[in-house]
């Protein structure tokens, strides 16, 4: 640590402490943008040997129970580094070293878990349903579901999860170790939004580091430093892709994707379900190609926004709907067809027995069906001859209905009984 850094680190030590009441939302607003204090204190929390470690953890938590809202996400950048160091230290077998480092994640934790009135807190999340709409999706563009009256009746119920009371807790133990640390990183992914861009690469970065050591991908990462295996739960993994997830469209996709991949490299290896659950449906939705970088090197999504309304009609095509469209078809007059086809769309009606039901003869038979021909040919020729009918539709048709009567009355010629 050079002596600049050092110099900064101990007079914003100095500063706070001398710091009036008055002054302190003015003083919470100016920290987020020293960002030489904040690389300095950095590399103070790498350091497990370092004399300042310890007034830096003091520090920080008394930013964090200062009520500031500012000064409490100031602390919280830092979590992801503080945990990390944790671990390590926790890994080596040298608990010593990180006394002031457990004392203030233990702090945040008993913290976190009550209220302003020291009551313990009860975290509540609502797990949204498909069937109403959200920024995600619309229920139209789903599709048609077969809905039956069991699941009609479910339709608006919602399912709640709930997480806590949590205990109090006077120290960190192997027991209870990852049930802390995966509540102070719920903490801090509620917070994601604030935190800069390097609290985003920290994570990034821990996340493979914890996933990855100790194991052959560590050779390929070109880790150095720890060599043991660090622990992990499967809640603690699962905490961790949330803020990786966040990570990936928010500047950080080059390091949220190794780290991606290192996860679920490290949950294949433990047989965890629910990072691998999480971790392979965040690799299934990334986009592909879809990221562009500037010069800036900050990244962009180019995302479909979903339609208010459908794009396909849902109106079933049938047999009767073909039907329907096909005699408006034929009932509209049309001046651009030939008169000639009009007159072929038409088909009489041709009896070929007797009323009284006695069978004609073969000879009888023939002769009734040529004189039919004969007089529909006869009307056809007479339709298409028309001159009239090129410039007037509706009287066509009705000539059409007269010359189908003529051949019905052809049919019932004095030749058949009628009774």
């Amino acid at each position: 640590m050079f002596t600049s850094e050092r110099g900064v680190v101990e007079e914003w030590l100095s500063e706070f402490k001398t710091l009036p009441e008055t002054s302190l939302p003015n003083y919470a607003t100016n920290l987020k943008d020293k960002s030489s204090l904040v690389s300095s204190l950095y590399k103070v929390i790498q350091e497990p040997q370092s004399e300042l470690l310890e007034p830096v953890c003091h520090q920080l938590f008394e930013f964090y129970r200062s009520g500031e809202e500012q000064l409490l996400r100031f602390t919280l950048q830092f979590l992801p580094e503080l945990i990390w160091c944790y671990l390590t230290v926790s890994a080596s077998r040298n608990v010593h070293s990180s006394g002031c480092i457990e004392a203030l994640l233990l702090g945040v934790y008993n913290l976190e878990i009550v209220d302003k009135q020291g009551h313990s807190k009860v975290l509540s999340f609502t797990i949204p349903s498909l069937s109403k709409p959200s920024v995600y999706h619309e229920p139209s563009s789903i599709g048609s579901m077969a809905l039956t009256e069991s699941a009609l009746s479910q339709h608006g119920l919602s399912k709640v999860v709930y997480s806590g009371p949590h205990p109090q807790r006077e120290m960190l133990t192997a027991q209870n170790r990852f049930e802390v640390l995966t509540f102070l990183l719920l903490c801090y992914n509620a917070a994601l939004t604030y935190m800069p861009s390097v609290s985003l690469q920290s994570l990034c970065q821990i996340c493979s580091r914890i996933c990855v050591c100790g194991y052959p991908r560590q050779h390929v990462r070109k880790y150095k430093g720890v060599s043991s295996r660090i622990p992990v739960s499967s809640g603690f993994m699962v905490q961790m892709l949330t803020g990786i997830y966040f990570a990936l469209y928010n500047g950080e996709w080059d390091l949220a994707q190794k780290a991606l991949d290192d996860i679920i490299y490290r949950a294949q290896l433990e047989l965890y379900p629910e990072p691998l659950l999480v971790a392979n449906a965040i690799k299934a939705s990334l986009p592909h190609g879809a990221i562009k970088s500037n010069k800036e090197g900050t990244k962009c999504i180019q995302v479909e926004i979903t339609p208010t309304s459908s794009r396909i009609s849902r109106n079933a095509v049938t047999s009767m709907s073909i039907r329907g469209h096909r005699w408006k078809r034929h009932e509209q007059p049309d001046n651009n067809n030939d008169t000639t086809e009009l007159g072929i769309l038409v088909i009489p009606e041709i009896s070929v027995t007797n009323v009284s039901g006695e069978r004609t003869g073969n000879g009888e038979k023939g002769r009734t069906l040529g004189e039919i021909d004969a007089q529909h040919m006869q009307g056809v020729q007479e339709t298409a001859t028309d001159p009239r009918a090129e410039s007037k539709g509706l009287p066509e048709i009705r000539r059409q209905k007269s010359i189908r009567k003529m051949m019905e009355d052809g049919i019932n010629s004095p030749g058949r009984v009628q009774f």
